[in-house]
């Protein structure tokens, strides 16, 4: 009975891999995660404008303006977010992985923004104030994390193709 238990994790373990090999990468979800890279890094740009802005304007126009740009970015990334997540049961593991992670930091980008808005409306004479900063601030770095982080998705994306390929064309076990 012991020596049974000791090859039940083995076994697991094969099935778990074999399972995880069984799922390739969605072409789809692949070249929409390429699609949220080019927006992430559109939206890291826009809040390192606005950010600037911060610094160098009070101008509640200018302030608006770029703030509307930042709207019209999230809500064309949120729109390759809904598609992703429409796909996310075809999407391999990693894929999967990286549609849950976007998500959190698309929705905080998107709220910032919103609060921005509000403030802009309410207080377009206090741009220098603090809170308002914070917030500036806030978006520009999770717009950064959310660039870095969907860069890093796409080029793992791409490195792993690149070995499924070659494992396939050696025959080696597991790949592809």
């Amino acid at each position: 009975m012991r020596n049974a238990l000791k090859f039940v994790p083995v076994a697991m373990f094969a099935f778990a891999a074999t399972a995880l090999a069984a799922a390739p990468d969605s072409e789809q979800v692949s070249k929409l995660l390429a699609d949220a890279k080019t927006q992430a890094l559109q939206l890291r740009e826009d809040a390192a404008t606005m950010e600037a802005y911060t610094r160098m304007t009070s101008d509640w126009e200018s302030h608006a303006v770029v703030v509307n740009q930042i709207k019209e970015h999230v809500n064309v990334a949120g729109k390759t977010l809904a598609k992703l997540e429409e796909l996310r049961d075809s999407a391999s593991p990693w894929q999967q992985t990286a549609i849950d992670r976007i998500k959190p930091l698309l929705k905080e980008i998107a709220h910032d923004t919103d609060t921005v808005i509000g403030f802009i409306n309410t207080k377009p004479t206090r741009l220098f104030n603090l809170e308002y900063k914070d917030f500036i601030e806030a978006n520009a770095d999770n717009a950064d994390h959310l660039a870095r982080l969907v860069a890093d998705f796409v080029d793992y994306g791409r490195a792993k193709s690149r070995l499924d390929r070659l494992a396939g064309k050696l025959e080696i076990p597991g790949g592809e």
